[in-house]
């Protein structure tokens, strides 16, 4: 597969082979270096048969087992949490002095690029052209293949399960023979680990641990491609027979693309990890295709002047090794698939809570509204493979707020505490009300250095959120928070089976981003709350308006795969299409469409029986990977040349996914013209703005008649008429959001604006004195209205305002100025600010530059687009500084954002 691969396209290869080999559980013993911006060590995988060597059903699966409080109570002194201290220990100052070679006394055999190998390219493992999809494979060894990327991989191993002490309650053989049963009983013993009962997970973490430690028993031959990792053991021709344990040297390199080596705010040194454009291959070689769900555990080793943050369901305490050294140790219990794996380094401080955090009140209406259904869905059973979940947990029902902790670089610490702080339970209990039951036992917020390239990323118990969240009051922090809380139950909890439906994770989490803000401002009369939805629909539909217009149609399809989305290779392989795309990264499409789809259901189906069905798709659906369509769909006849019809299954049978489960729950709303044809083919299938179709002949003659929507260009309301036989949604909708009365404050300030401006232009230099009095009331900037403009209009609003008159030709400088100081533009938040900076390079408001300049520093999660803006008006002046702040930034950018702007520049 590799080598067909075309180095032009912008396709991102998964190569594991998971029908073959499947991932269970990792063990990863690392150091981190600051010096040489390494992260080496060692990795352990744990496999089972995948699906097409197992004759019955997965091992392991079955209904989920609830725990108690007194599991979790695991601490870092305890024996499976030690950091190593047999085969494999070592600190950071000794550790790895041998990794110049592969094993002792051989001659190092890595190439220009640093990977290894260990001198059997002649067996033809250098590609995975000899990765055969069938489970015998005659003459040829069976080949494991593994994602990695930009690592040196030093040297790979077969572990000896079997030697560690006590490890013989895992074993049936009492003698053994040969070398055939040796093999047998460490792929048995394995076995049994790994489908130990989920109530045994503290037993099996332990022994997780154990048999990491244990020694090799023989090194196995691979080879490293550009985007794989092959593993072949010698006259192995099954993958049965391959070792079920493995052990993996290796380290990654600075340049790695998984991997972000920097500074924060205060100038201190610090690493994290994106996981995108290429998941976690750099980081660590494993599995990244969604079905690869594994647990993991990982000892980290660094200065003591660091902290360790990861996902993890412990809030790791860190042990002293050394004078200097630390060992942190986080684990996971719940499978997960790899890219989820998360990892941030850094001299962070963390943010506490000076006094007593006040009680924090639930929306009742939410609250009584699920609290009986809560209790009833408790009683059935989970349908994933068995881990301690919570969902069968009654004290984890019940906990509103689970436990959190903020870290920052040190210069944020009060801005955080000012924040952050109030924020996060509030965020918490509405995203309970809404949703029931946290699905991860707590959580850790970090605030990520100035070049990272979102304003958050939600990971298995920890968030990253960018600085630009924390100026301009809470508004900005409190909906991106919420974003992010979503994620863990639609991304984390339940996560797509094919990557390339990024909208059931991102159009979830944008959607109820809105609800749970809501909910989270207690204070927030319902009136008040729908109108802010509203006026934020509409910012939404500007935004995918633009979107469309401005990118490529093959980047705007929610299932850019189409019929053959979730499908793979009779291997596990496949391709994540547009995956390697930078301007995919900085589109919002699949947040637009997937937000607005879940909007218009909500609105059809009523807003209280929506929600009542999505904490029962949660119930029914957590700890899974889900697909848009029905997973039945995937069973189809393929042909082959010469061959006659045969049925292929390319995932597992499910009744019901998303889609089908709602309309089979609430089948009235068949009536209304839905279906999952009519949804997938509307929403899901095609680019551009969604258009409804097989709608009722009522409808359509409804349709036909004159209709009034904002034009594309000037906002302004002008007729149109609708095509017969097509309903068009969203353009209909814009009617009721620009009568929203929080839109209608803004177009009235708009018009004061644009007059003012009109009048301000006509005047001459002889009579703006004399017209200054009239100019001020015309424009409503007296002392007294400032006040009252800056009090009432929202972050939100000032966001459509600034968007409303960058429509206009031209603003004279007196406008921009007095923009600027009746609203504060320059103490706004980020949204706002971008908005702002747009203004100012539209209408080369030179003395404002400093601000454009700042914002395109420390701002970099939202200052991307603004490069092409100083570009495309041919400014000397704005080019220079386009190219004064890509220098000095460039180095520290994301890579995504780097050949963004690059592009834009060069």
């Amino acid at each position: 597969m590799e080598t067909k691969l075309d180095p032009a396209k912008d396709d991102l290869p998964l190569m594991a082979n998971t029908r073959h080999m499947l991932v269970k559980h990792y063990v990863l013993d690392l150091d981190v270096d600051f010096k040489s911006q390494v992260i080496e060590g060692t990795i352990v995988l744990f496999f089972e048969p995948g699906s097409r060597c197992k004759k019955g059903g997965s091992a392991g699966e079955g209904a989920c087992l609830s725990q108690s409080d007194e599991t979790f109570k695991i601490r870092a002194s305890e024996p499976c949490h030690s950091p190593v201290t047999n085969l494999s220990a070592r600190s950071s100052k000794t550790g790895y002095n041998d990794f110049s070679v592969c094993a002792k006394g051989e001659k190092d055999t890595s190439d220009k690029n640093g990977n290894h190998s260990n001198g059997e390219q002649a067996s033809g493992i250098s590609s995975s052209k000899n990765c055969c999809d069938i489970e015998t494979h005659g003459s040829e060894d069976f080949l494991l293949v593994l994602d990695c990327c930009d690592l040196s991989v030093l040297k790979v191993e077969e572990v000896d399960v079997a030697a560690v002490p006590g490890i013989e309650k895992f074993t049936r053989s009492a003698k053994l023979t040969d070398a055939e049963e040796l093999r047998n009983l460490r792929n048995q013993i394995v076995h049994e680990l790994v489908t130990l009962p989920a109530d045994h997970w503290r037993e099996q973490l332990y022994y997780y641990t154990y048999c990491s430690q244990a020694p090799g028993c023989g090194e196995l031959l691979f080879s490293t491609g550009a985007w794989s990792l092959e593993i072949r053991k010698a006259e192995v021709q099954a993958p049965r027979d391959f070792p079920h344990a493995i052990r993996i040297w290796y380290k990654t390199k600075p340049e790695g693309r998984s991997v972000t080596w920097t500074t924060d705010q205060s100038g201190r040194p610090c690493v994290y990890t994106m996981g995108s454009p290429i998941n976690n291959r750099a980081l660590f070689p494993c599995q990244e295709p969604p079905v690869a769900m594994s647990t993991w555990q990982t000892t980290v080793r660094t200065a003591s002047s660091f902290v360790v943050l990861m996902s993890g369901e412990n809030s790791a305490e860190p042990a002293q090794l050394q004078e200097g050294l630390l060992s942190w140790y986080y684990y996971v219990t719940m499978p997960m698939p790899a890219s989820t794996f998360t990892i941030a380094v850094g001299c962070w401080t963390e943010v506490k809570q000076e006094s007593h955090t006040a009680d924090v009140q639930i929306n009742n209406e939410f609250s009584s509204l699920f609290s009986r259904a809560d209790l009833r869905l408790i009683e059935g059973s989970c349908g994933h493979v068995a881990y301690p979940c919570r969902f069968q947990n009654p004290d984890a029902s019940s906990q509103l707020v689970i436990p959190h902790r903020v870290f920052a670089p040190w210069c944020l610490k009060d801005r955080c505490a000012e924040i952050l702080l109030e924020l996060i339970p509030q965020c918490l209990s509405a995203a309970h009300a809404i949703l029931g039951t946290h699905p991860f036992s707590r959580i850790d917020v970090l605030i990520v250095p100035s070049n990272f390239s979102s304003l958050g990323m939600a990971s298995p118990h920890i968030i990253f959120l960018s600085q630009s969240v924390l100026t301009g009051g809470s508004h900005l922090c409190g909906t991106r928070l919420c974003h992010e809380i979503a994620h863990a139950w639609f991304g984390l909890a339940i996560g797509a089976r094919d990557w390339t439906e990024e909208w059931i994770s991102e159009g979830f989490a944008t959607y109820l981003e809105d609800v749970f803000w809501a909910v989270a401002q207690q204070q927030l009369p319902h009136d008040e709350a729908r109108e802010q939805q509203e006026l934020k629909a509409l910012l939404r539909w500007r935004r995918l308006r633009d979107e469309v217009q401005n990118s490529k149609e093959e980047l705007q399809v929610l299932r850019p795969n189409k019929e053959n989305t979730g499908e793979v290779s009779e291997s596990g392989t496949c391709i994540i299409k547009h995956g390697l795309n930078a301007e995919k990264i900085f589109m919002q499409v699949h947040y637009l469409k997937g937000y607005f789809l879940l909007q218009s259901l909500a609105k059809k189906i009523g807003e209280a029986t929506y929600f009542e069905f999505l904490r029962k798709f949660v119930q029914k659906f957590h700890g899974q990977l889900i697909l848009s369509q029905s997973y039945k769909s995937l069973l189809q006849p393929k042909k082959k040349a010469g061959e006659s019809y045969s049925m292929t299954l390319t995932a597992p049978v499910k009744e019901q996914d998303f889609l089908y489960m709602l309309l089979e729950d609430i089948p009235e709303q068949k009536g209304y013209g839905l279906s999952v044809e009519n949804i997938i083919g509307a929403w899901l299938d095609t680019s551009g703005i969604p258009k409804e179709t097989h709608i009722s002949r009522r409808i359509q003659r409804r349709l036909q008649k004159d209709f009034t929507i904002p034009d594309e260009c000037t906002g302004r309301r002008i007729f149109r008429k609708s095509k017969s036989g097509l309903k068009m949604p969203l353009l209909e909708e814009c009617q009721s959001w620009d009568q929203c009365r929080l839109v209608q404050q803004v177009n009235d300030e708009v018009t004061k604006w644009i007059q003012a401006n009109q009048r301000a232009r006509k005047r001459t230099k002889r009579k703006r004195r004399q017209d200054e009095v009239a100019f001020r009331k015309l424009a409503g900037l007296s002392v007294t209205l400032k006040i009252f403009q800056l009090e009432q209009l929202l972050p939100d609003q000032l966001v459509l305002l600034l968007e409303s008159l960058l429509e206009e030709k031209m603003l004279c400088l007196r406008i921009l100025q007095c923009l600027e100081k009746t609203y504060h533009l320059d103490e706004q938040d980020a949204e706002v600010r971008h908005r702002w900076c747009e203004l100012v390079v539209k209408h080369k408001y030179t003395t404002r530059y400093a601000e454009v300049e700042k914002f395109l520093k420390e701002d970099q999660a939202m200052g991307v687009y603004l490069y092409g803006e100083l570009m495309v008006n041919e400014d000397a002046k704005q080019q220079e500084l386009a190219y004064k702040c890509f220098a000095a930034t460039q180095k520290q950018m994301d890579v995504s954002s780097a050949k963004v702007v690059a592009e834009m520049l060069f």
